[in-house]
């Protein structure tokens, strides 16, 4: 068997009147997150450890930023599509590490559906899975409460048994 890890990153400023989506999780909170897509920080991060670790190019290259065509797009289903090349490259996710850095809202209420909503997405099940909440104690603009910023770390298995 070949290992293979990848880490993700991401931050969006949140935004009056947008939904707030974490892990493909809609979470009631007064802001959402600012960006091209639905800005699902934690998705994005996950999307460029998947893609990392795969040895393809990052979440940037597969969707543009400015592109019309990913205007809004879920990224449900940009996880989607990275998923599908990750295992035509001959891998399968063994586990996903993450962490959602927020002052507000509380993320514990919801980690149990985030990683069952991230699990299902990776075909994996939840228990190769971790979602963490950290707050960064009122530094800088996460800790401002004008951001939330995730990270990821994935490892990959080949799915191959000549490797």
């Amino acid at each position: 068997m070949m290992y293979r890890s990848g880490i993700g990153y991401d931050i969006h400023r949140l935004k009056k009147g947008r939904p707030l989506r974490l892990g493909g999780v809609k979470i009631p909170h007064a802001m959402g997150l600012d960006g091209h897509s639905d800005a699902d920080v934690l998705l994005h991060a996950i999307i460029d450890a998947l893609l990392g670790a795969a040895g393809l190019p990052d979440i940037g290259r597969h969707f543009p930023p400015g592109d019309p065509k990913t205007k809004g797009i879920s990224s449900r289903t940009m996880t989607a599509k990275a998923i599908r090349e990750v295992h035509k490259q001959g891998y399968r996710v063994v586990n996903v590490d993450s962490v959602l850095v927020a002052e507000a809202p509380k993320l514990a209420p919801y980690r149990e559906a985030l990683r069952t909503s991230i699990a299902r997405l990776l075909k994996v099940p939840v228990t190769s899975i971790q979602v963490k909440g950290k707050s960064n104690e009122g530094l800088d603009a996460v800790g401002q409460g004008k951001a939330i910023a995730a990270h990821a770390v994935v490892l990959l298995c080949s799915t191959s048994t000549t490797t």
